[in-house]
């Protein structure tokens, strides 16, 4: 697989602002100058959004988590495939709102599927694509899970915030669990503070990143 330019995916519990941090890093890298690519799993391309509507729909109380998982790997073999694999081939910066950590998180871990079925599902799906840096947006989870309701009140897409705390417990550990695993690609970044304190953090994180690739 020939890239030639940056992989940066946000992630992170549901309601922590990763989607807000990625919107204020693309403006900013855009400032600098650098072509920004911005996508969202799931989702991402039409046929993405499509599959995204039947994951998120709180009306779909049945779906069984192989099936989720399944459905999650859809969409973001879509993704790699329609945006991703492009853009970084023509030498652009690939900002994405979550990847396949979220999947080993939300259905890996937290729906105990298990860490090697994600792996060979991201095998068959991503042809090896891997982020270049994770920006791992971490806070409580009962502020959280506040933000992400607020933010649904007027939307259909709650199913997953709909889960028992245990279950997003096991999210936020596994979360920072591949973090300490993999210490060279993520960066954790307190999201409890003000909005420009987080994007503050999190352009000194993505930073060292693009100056090394440009040099």
């Amino acid at each position: 697989m020939s890239r030639r330019g940056v992989f940066i995916n946000f992630e992170g519990g549901d309601g922590c602002g990763k989607t807000t941090q990625m919107r204020l890093l693309a403006e900013a890298l855009r400032r600098a100058g650098h072509e920004i690519v911005e996508t969202t799993e799931p989702g991402g391309t039409r046929i993405g959004k499509q599959i995204r509507r039947i994951l998120l729909d709180s009306e779909n109380e049945e779906l069984c988590p192989t099936a989720e998982m399944l459905l999650y790997f859809a969409s973001r073999a879509q993704n790699v495939e329609e945006v991703i694999l492009p853009a970084l081939a023509r030498g652009a910066v690939v900002l994405t709102d979550r990847f396949t950590d979220s999947t080993m998180a939300y259905q890996g871990f937290g729906r105990g599927l298990g860490q090697e079925l994600v792996i060979d599902l991201d095998r068959v799906s991503c042809h090896g694509l891997a982020p270049d840096l994770t920006i791992l947006i971490d806070i409580d989870l009962e502020t959280s899970l506040a933000r992400a309701r607020d933010r649904n009140l007027a939307s259909t897409e709650s199913r997953m915030d709909a889960q028992a705390i245990e279950f997003h417990r096991k999210v936020r550990e596994a979360y920072l669990h591949m973090a300490g695993r993999e210490p060279a690609r993520f960066r954790i970044v307190d999201g409890t503070g003000a909005i420009e304190v987080v994007s503050r953090a999190v352009l000194s994180a993505a930073l060292p990143l693009l100056q090394r690739c440009a040099g």
